[in-house]
């Protein structure tokens, strides 16, 4: 049987084979990424995993599975190195949306980061705007905290650094599977300190196409009109504007590091001050401080007399930001 085909430069084609070329070339072009509603992609925070060691223990506990139980099924949580600057971070959480935009088949993320998340998040909307829509952070120290300077400057021994990024890289293995050889607790150190973050806000800028929102947290009975003011804030945080949150004891010793002092006190969630959390779009304040504001300890509740829960805060920033066409 006799097979047309053309030789040229020493290959040789067959009509078939050039036919199946072209139809491939052509379903290629044809292909058009999917746009809203987009996929959401929850970014954790310094120390956060999407399950330690296995367990029960989500970090954003039981959001994934409470907007799935409203519809919202394409929702993620990738992990990333917990103890890492968030250019390492950042990286990963690329790599991690690589594989959700080519799963799901859409062109861009939504990406909602909490504290060291916000700046991964950032990370990633500079360095590949391309997968992004929007990125909203929550309590996302982007001017950096006193209470990580203080930190820095009692542990400024370069053995000392070592031998402590050694011991988390040896415990941290068992519980996150992100640790490894380049994790660094000092480096995250490094860059979210005041002067640390004031590098990366020069290297990282806000991208064209992309568009950034900010929610900041507040805590310890404090009210922060002044400081929580925002021009448009959605129903859902400003419905809350008269609530006090009593803070977590866990949280009690470094606010009172941060909070600025009685004569000119900073409105805080515990680690992070509103004055820090505000960038781009600020919608406002939540009365919850930095655990809360995720759900944890095991989902306990903010505390005596606050109505805020996180659950629903999610679910009323999805849908608010399904309405605002992402």
């Amino acid at each position: 049987m006799r097979v047309d085909s053309t030789v040229a430069d020493g290959f040789v084609a067959t009509d078939a084979g050039m036919a199946l070329e072209e139809d491939a070339a052509v379903a290629a072009d044809q292909f058009t990424p999917l746009g809203p509603p987009y996929p959401v992609v929850f970014a954790h925070g310094f120390f956060g995993f999407e399950e330690l060691g296995g367990s029960f223990l989500t970090y954003f506990f039981g959001v994934q599975e409470d907007l799935a139980s409203i519809g919202e099924t394409n929702v993620h949580t990738p992990a990333v190195d917990p103890f890492n600057d968030s250019t390492a971070r950042g990286e990963e959480l690329a790599a991690a949306i690589d594989a959700i935009l080519a799963d799901s088949g859409h062109e861009k993320v939504v990406i909602v980061g909490h504290s060291q998340g916000g700046i991964d998040a950032r990370y990633v909307a500079s360095t590949r705007p391309d997968q992004v829509a929007a990125v909203v952070t929550i309590a996302t120290p982007h001017l950096g905290t006193p209470a990580i300077d203080i930190i820095r400057r009692v542990t400024e021994n370069d053995d000392f650094r070592r031998f402590v990024d050694d011991l988390v890289r040896l415990v941290g293995r068992p519980l996150y599977d992100a640790v490894g050889e380049e994790t660094s607790f000092f480096a995250a150190l490094d860059q979210l300190s005041e002067s640390g973050s004031a590098a990366f806000n020069e290297a990282h800028p806000d991208q064209p196409g992309v568009d950034y929102y900010s929610i900041g947290g507040r805590s310890d009975g404090n009210l922060a009109f002044a400081q929580c003011a925002a021009e448009d804030s959605p129903d859902f945080i400003a419905d809350f504007a008269w609530v006090r949150d009593p803070i977590d004891p866990l949280l009690a010793v470094p606010e009172a590091f941060i909070d600025g002092g009685f004569g000119d006190p900073e409105p805080n969630d515990g680690l992070v001050r509103v004055s820090s959390s505000r960038w781009g779009r600020f919608l406002g304040c939540i009365p919850a401080d930095h655990f809360d504001q995720v759900g944890q300890i095991l989902g306990d509740r903010p505390g005596f007399g606050n109505r805020w829960r996180h659950l629903p805060f999610y679910r009323d920033l999805v849908g608010w930001l399904r309405s605002q066409g992402y």
